[in-house]
């Protein structure tokens, strides 16, 4: 039994790391191409869907070993298991960072593709790509907190637990916001050579 816990916590974890890899990555490229204002390499369709199957077969891994981590430990622990907030909170933040996902693979990934970059997008759908993709960064890491943070099982309540989520989501979504729109004024204003260039006779 605890040869069995400890491959199935394995898979779950390199499930995790590869996951957490790609949208770390995928997030530092998009922050550096819109600070440099170059093309949006990140929001072309090879590079989506890629990402998109990557991210769905890492999740489905999670939601399978995980689930068998928790018969594992409940048939050992009883069914007082299933009261420890830690494990709520983990639930909650996976199936929440799941419809996020599905949101951003059904809707906001297509609506990229089509656009060629953030900054191109509607109004509407581009709050909407800010605010998924906000979900997505920071559940994937806080859902690897609660599952490295042994100590903080028995210690806190779900709401203790889950307090500093929405806080990290709010902040990060202002901070994209603040960036999107400074990226889309810069490239919507004119740089001083251009216009040179243009008043030369």
């Amino acid at each position: 039994m605890e040869f069995l816990r400890l491959g199935v916590v394995y898979a779950h974890l390199i499930a995790c790391c590869v996951a957490i890899g790609l949208v770390l990555t995928s997030d530092f490229a998009m922050v550096k191409q819109l600070l440099e204002g170059s093309d949006s390499a990140h929001c072309k369709k090879e590079h989506l869907d890629t990402l998109k199957r990557t991210i769905t077969l890492a999740l489905q891994v999670l939601w399978v070993s995980g689930a068998l981590i928790v018969m594992l430990d409940s048939y050992v622990k009883g069914a007082s298991y299933f009261l420890n907030p830690k494990l709520q909170a983990k639930v909650l933040i996976v199936s929440l960072l799941t419809v996020n996902g599905a949101l951003l693979h059904s809707v906001i990934m297509p609506a990229l593709v089509k656009a060629g970059t953030l900054l191109k997008l509607e109004l509407g759908m581009r709050t909407l790509a800010i605010f998924a993709g906000t979900v997505s960064g920071v559940s994937w890491f806080y859902a690897a907190m609660l599952g490295v943070g042994r100590p903080l099982a028995w210690k806190y309540s779900l709401g203790e637990l889950m307090i500093a989520y929405p806080l990290l989501i709010v902040a990060g979504f202002i901070a994209v916001t603040l960036l999107v729109g400074w990226a889309r004024k810069r490239r919507e204003t004119p740089s001083v050579s251009a216009i040179g260039e243009q008043q030369a006779p």
